[in-house]
């Protein structure tokens, strides 16, 4: 996919919007060789999206020695709609708290207080934490309205070409 096309599919409306979500499950390969999917909270910054971590999360030492991701950013409701994202992590060892942790937690209902008193853990338990940044290179937004996965696009023109015929 060249990046032009990756970047028509990340401004269309309604990936802009799933971008906006917050959550996404971030794919990657751990240490012992097997897939790995979690969910995790992120800031989309206009070219990159960037989520936040502990310095000793499990994930990190695999995603050094294997950047390559996958997330998919989806909503629960008919039709789904989904935003597939693919690119490699880089690894941002930061000190302090992230501006972008404490934006992705923010997608969450608090009242103010609620937000003060988490605020204050978060400064008081993590001294520094690291920035997981991914530069899409491929993008596929999935609407079930105007686009569909690839091979339901194949049945529906073998069908069209069954019906021609």
């Amino acid at each position: 996919m060249q990046p032009s096309e990756t970047t028509d599919v990340l401004n269309r409306p309604i990936s802009q919007e799933l971008l906006a979500r917050g959550m996404t499950r971030l794919a990657y390969v751990a240490e012992d060789g097997t897939p790995r999917v979690i969910p995790i909270g992120f800031v989309w910054n206009g070219a990159e999206i960037v989520m936040c971590t502990v310095r000793n999360a499990p994930k990190l030492p695999a995603l050094r020695r294997n950047p390559a991701v996958a997330l998919t950013i989806d909503t629960e409701v008919h039709p789904p709609k989904l935003l597939l994202v693919r690119g490699l992590a880089e690894l941002d060892v930061v000190e302090g708290i992230p501006e972008e942790f404490l934006r992705t937690n923010g997608a969450y209902a608090m009242t103010s207080e609620q937000r003060t008193v988490w605020e204050a853990e978060v400064r008081s338990l993590y001294d520094g934490m690291v920035r997981i940044v991914v530069r899409p290179t491929w993008a596929k937004l999935i609407d079930f309205e105007t686009t569909l996965p690839s091979a339901v696009e194949e049945l529906v023109r073998r069908r069209e070409e069954r019906r021609r015929s």
